[in-house]
């Protein structure tokens, strides 16, 4: 499996498979009730069957769907339990999930060919899938004393976030907002310090379609000293919140009543919504080359996203599983749980309580046809 790199050529998520009504019409995604929505991905399965208990973690961009999801799962499955540890981040999702600690694994990025590979000290030479079940966006948020609306580029965020802008009054920032007052307030950037899905993705954006300023490549690890540092996408939140002139980068689900700047894409500058990250799943993805029957990982061509109505920094998250349990019956669970997920139902309750994209009907079924091959 090629390492996680949104960003190589760049289509439509499968030939076809992601036609979401970019003309207009019926939409075709999960958590829709149009008739164009209806289909195999959208039924109910019966679940009052099962019993046992299902021990997960990673991702903190997917905990406030995994609450909801866990919630919604257990009035249909009494007898489930799902434990999802959204404290250890994305890279302690994979780590725990590689040692044979978790079912499976919420990440913001697909395994990466070295991870795939010891993936299959636990899940044997069938190795492991990525199953993309949430979509989102990487918001950034800031707290200015006096400014409750913001506009940037991807060159001036890139500037601020390797500390070559430190003013909130410095020409770029002023450049992106014309007639803003901008006080001359210190910049205090807010980042990751663990190993994170989210950094990844925005590193790669940066790096994508910054590449003058942003030299890095994209990693999980926030590559530039100086900011501050905080543990998962509440400790950056909650930072950010705490202070006056910072700025961080989170998951939109996870920012509260915190401003989010609008980026610009093209020659506008875009808000997040919903209807923004499909069109950007849409126009940008295009399927990861893995030696994994069934996986799901995808890349995304940050450059691609110049359209004033596609949200620039979208944000595919994944379930990680084995695709041959050790035990049949822990299978059984684990699949039936993120069967739920990809509901029509499970899918709604992401996007109300998380304020996520749902997912197109055609990839939910890619995801439950993958699930039919996990024993």
């Amino acid at each position: 499996m090629k390492a996680f790199r949104f960003g190589q050529a760049a289509a439509v998520l499968t030939a076809g498979a992601l036609a979401l009504t970019a003309c207009g019409g019926n939409s075709s995604v999960a958590g829709t009730s149009s008739a164009d929505a209806s289909g195999s991905a959208t039924a109910a399965a019966d679940y009052s069957t099962l019993s046992g208990t299902v021990t997960a973690g990673g991702s903190s961009a997917q905990a406030n769907a995994q609450a909801a999801w866990s919630a919604g799962f257990k009035a249909q499955a009494a007898k489930v339990t799902i434990n999802y540890d959204k404290s250890q981040g994305s890279g302690g999702g994979v780590t725990n999930f590689i040692s044979g600690s978790y079912d499976f694994a919420g990440s913001d990025a697909y395994l990466s060919a070295d991870q795939a590979t010891k993936a299959q000290a636990v899940c044997g030479t069938g190795g492991a899938v990525n199953l993309p079940v949430y979509l989102d966006g990487v918001a950034i948020v800031f707290n200015l004393k006096g400014v409750d609306k913001l506009q940037l580029s991807a060159g001036t965020l890139a500037k601020i976030f390797t500390q070559q802008i430190t003013s909130w009054d410095d020409a770029a920032i002023k450049a992106d907002n014309p007639g803003a007052t901008l006080p001359s307030t210190a910049i205090t950037t807010v980042t990751r310090s663990d190993g994170s899905g989210t950094t990844q993705n925005f590193s790669n954006y940066l790096h994508q379609v910054a590449p003058d300023v942003w030299t890095a490549p994209a990693s999980n690890k926030w590559p530039v000293a100086g900011s501050s540092a905080q543990q998962g996408g509440s400790g950056v939140v909650n930072t950010v919140k705490a202070g006056d002139g910072t700025i961080g980068y989170a998951d939109h689900s996870a920012i509260g009543d915190l401003p989010a700047a609008a980026i610009k894409a093209g020659d506008k500058y875009v808000s997040f919504s919903q209807d923004g990250v499909t069109k950007a799943i849409t126009t940008a993805v295009t399927p990861a080359k893995s030696t994994v029957a069934g996986d799901l990982g995808q890349d995304i061509d940050y450059t691609k996203l110049t359209s004033g109505d596609a949200y620039p920094i979208p944000l595919i998250s994944y379930d990680i599983l084995c695709t041959q349990f050790k035990d049949a019956a822990q299978a059984k669970l684990a699949t039936a749980y993120i069967d739920y997920i990809v509901s029509d139902q499970g899918q709604k309750i992401a996007a109300k309580n998380a304020g996520s994209a749902p997912l197109p009907i055609e990839l939910a079924d890619k995801i439950r046809a993958t699930l039919k091959t996990v024993s």
